[in-house]
């Protein structure tokens, strides 16, 4: 899997970290377990992301949250959440990256995956096309 290119989300504020992380839950969440693969790669991720300054009870009060709120407002609604949350081009470009990634952690992408990824790039205004590209960049 090729390495993501994560200069645009260098010197996050917590709360686009917190978007990415959102971003990486409703990936795993897909679907509808979150495998214990994809919490390995959830948690590499986020200590890579965030430079170590999350602690692991941080990172897990975080995922706890993010879960809840998907439960409580739905897909669509935490899609929109985290685009507010990531306004530049280049940190929704990663927090799609990070969702592929996510969700091929486990060796597959599942069609409910798939459509995730694709929902993922309209509700963040990337082009499909170019999602598509990151799908096969990233999976290769």
């Amino acid at each position: 899997m090729s390495a993501i290119d994560t200069s645009a989300v260098e010197n996050l504020s917590d709360e686009k970290l917190e978007a990415l992380l959102e971003m990486m839950v409703l990936a795993a969440s897909a679907d509808g377990e979150f495998s214990q693969v994809e919490r390995e790669h959830f948690q590499n991720s986020v200590e890579s992301l965030s430079d170590n300054r999350l602690s692991k009870d941080k990172v897990g009060e975080l995922l706890e949250r993010a879960q809840q709120e998907l439960e409580r407002s739905g897909r669509n609604a935490r899609l929109a959440s985290v685009k507010e949350r990531l306004p530049d081009a280049g940190a929704r470009k990663v927090a799609l990256a990070l969702a592929i990634q996510v969700t091929a952690a486990d060796g597959l992408i599942r069609t409910s995956e798939r459509e995730l990824i694709m929902d993922t790039a309209e509700a963040l205004e990337i082009d499909r096309d170019e999602a598509a590209d990151l799908v096969r960049d990233l999976t290769a």
